[in-house]
């Protein structure tokens, strides 16, 4: 059976699903949940992910919520297909710590300064500029570490690209649009880095599903 993803293209976390999707070069159902107009609180809705938000995932009987789950589900279910995404033994260690990092250290900070010079903006919302200063600080802290990391190897898990660094890619992907691009200016490494997964085939195919809308 074919895969479904239940979302919108404009959430970041379903993106980092397709992104997997696409770097396994897996065949998918894409199924849109209109949040406006709350489908993703209807029962039929919460029967996939309880918590009420986008992504669900289903692949025949089974049904999976939380997008880096989800991801690391197909990158082990189809570990012979596309790019591995993951590996073995000690090296998958590594990448466990910087699928950690992304998700506990740069994407609370990612996730501020988006809301408050993208997505407020966008409604009409003011932005609130101590915190936009006080979270580009403590991102500034986090991307030195990032530069430290990235001059010992081309990719935060390694030598080779992983869930490590797809899981950062919708939030780089908006930030570079916005002032918080400086930062990232700031560490070579990392700036090239981003430049690097960005780039990547997969996800242009995401990009383009996001820009149909």
């Amino acid at each position: 059976m074919v895969m479904k993803v239940y979302g919108t293209v404009l959430s970041s976390a379903t993106m980092r699903v397709f992104a997997a999707l696409y770097e396994k070069d897996l065949e998918f159902t894409f199924v849109p949940v209109n949040l406006r107009a709350g489908e993703h609180k209807e029962e039929h809705f919460l029967a996939l992910n309880p918590f009420g938000q986008v992504p669900a995932f289903e692949d025949g009987d089974l049904k999976l919520f939380e997008s880096r789950a989800i991801t690391q589900y197909i990158a082990r279910v189809c570990a012979d297909k596309g790019t591995p995404l993951v590996c073995e033994g000690k090296p998958m260690a590594t990448v466990g710590v910087w699928m950690e990092a992304e998700a506990h250290q740069f994407e609370p900070l990612a996730w501020k300064l988006r809301r408050e010079l993208v997505y407020n903006p966008k409604f009409g919302m003011a932005v609130d500029a101590a915190v936009v200063e006080e979270s580009e600080a403590k991102l500034a802290k986090v991307l030195d570490v990032y530069e430290a990391r990235l001059s010992q190897s081309k990719y935060l898990g390694g030598d080779c690209f992983t869930l490590a660094d797809l899981h950062h890619l919708p939030a780089i992907a908006t930030l570079m649009g916005t002032p918080v691009k400086k930062l990232f200016d700031a560490h070579p490494k990392v700036s090239a880095w981003a430049a690097s997964i960005s780039a990547r085939p997969a996800w242009a195919k995401v990009l383009a599903m996001r820009n149909q809308q």
